[in-house]
C-alpha cells in the first residue's frame, strides 16, 4: 500500500456532533481528554506521524480566518512540491486546495503536541500563495488540478515525508470524502455522554455542495470501551473501501 494507514479519530456528542456547546460542559471536557490521550497522550494508542484536517477546521482552530499576506508581484517559485522539514516528529496536514489559509509560522501547538505545518494544495493555488508558504518555511504538496487527488496526496505524504500512519481529524465533509474515496481504514470515535440537539452544528460525516457522494458505507465494530466520565470509545473497520468519484475543492 503506497500510502499511509489512515484512521479517522473524532470526539462526538451523543447525537453525533463534532462541535458545539457540549464541548464546554464537564462531560465534554472529560471526553475531550480521553480523545487527546488516545491519539496524542504520553502513552497513545495510535502511533502516527501526523494528522490531517480541512480548511474550515484549520481556520476554526489555528489560523482563525486571518488572510494570507500575499505579494502578487513575487518572482515565480520552483515547480512542484516544497519539503521544508522532512521527517519531522509530527505534521499537521491541512487540506487547502485553493491556498486560502493565513498562517503566521510553520509550527503549531495543540495542547502539548507540537507539529510542523504541511499544506495540501491543488494547481489552483497561486504562485503568490506558494511563495508565502515558502517564506514562512511551511511545506506543501500539489495534488490535483482543480480538486484534491486523494491517492496522489497520500502517496506524497508517505514518500516525501515518511508518514506511515496518519490521523484524519475532520471536519465532517473531509472525513466523509476520504471514506467515499476509499482512503480511510479505521474509525475511532469517543462519544461524550451529552447532547445539545442543535441542527446548526456539524456532524461526524457530511456531504456539501456535491463534495462526496451520500452512498451508505458499512462498518465492522472492533472494540467498545467505557472510559472516564461515562464516555465510550468505539473502533470500527470499514466493510468496503472501494473509492467513489468525488471532489474536494
Amino acid at each position: 500500500m503506497n500510502r499511509p494507514y489512515i484512521f479517522c479519530h473524532m470526539m462526538t456528542s451523543l447525537d453525533g456532533k463534532i462541535m458545539g456547546d457540549f464541548m464546554d460542559t464537564p462531560e465534554g471536557e472529560i471526553a475531550g481528554n480521553v480523545f487527546y490521550n488516545i491519539s496524542f497522550g504520553k502513552n497513545p494508542y495510535y502511533k502516527h506521524q501526523g494528522w490531517i484536517s480541512g480548511r474550515v477546521t484549520t481556520d476554526d482552530n489555528f489560523t482563525f480566518y486571518e488572510k494570507p499576506e500575499l505579494d502578487d508581484n513575487t518572482a515565480p517559485v520552483p515547480q512542484g512540491d516544497f519539503v521544508a522539514k522532512p521527517n519531522a516528529p509530527m505534521y499537521y496536514v491541512s487540506v487547502d486546495p485553493s491556498g486560502k489559509l493565513g498562517w503566521k509560522n510553520s509550527e503549531l501547538t495543540y495542547i502539548e503536541t507540537h507539529a510542523h505545518v504541511l499544506e495540501v494544495l491543488t494547481e489552483k493555488a497561486s504562485n503568490a500563495y506558494k511563495a508565502f508558504l515558502r517564506k514562512l518555511g511551511i511545506s506543501y504538496i500539489i495534488a490535483g488540478k482543480t480538486s484534491l487527488d486523494y491517492a496522489m496526496a497520500m502517496e506524497k505524504l508517505k514518500n516525501l515525508f515518511g508518514i506511515e500512519t496518519i490521523m484524519l481529524g475532520g471536519g465532517g465533509v473531509l472525513n466523509w470524502s476520504f471514506i467515499q474515496a476509499g482512503m480511510c481504514d479505521e474509525i475511532s470515535v469517543v462519544v461524550a455522554p451529552i447532547a445539545d440537539g442543535s441542527s446548526e452544528t456539524p456532524a461526524l460525516f457530511a456531504t456539501r455542495g456535491g463534495i462526496a457522494a451520500n452512498k451508505p458505507v458499512g462498518f465492522e465494530l472492533q472494540n467498545a470501551e467505557v472510559k472516564d466520565g461515562g464516555s465510550v470509545w468505539l473502533r470500527y473497520l470499514l466493510k468496503n473501501k472501494e473509492g467513489h468519484e468525488n471532489e474536494f475543492r
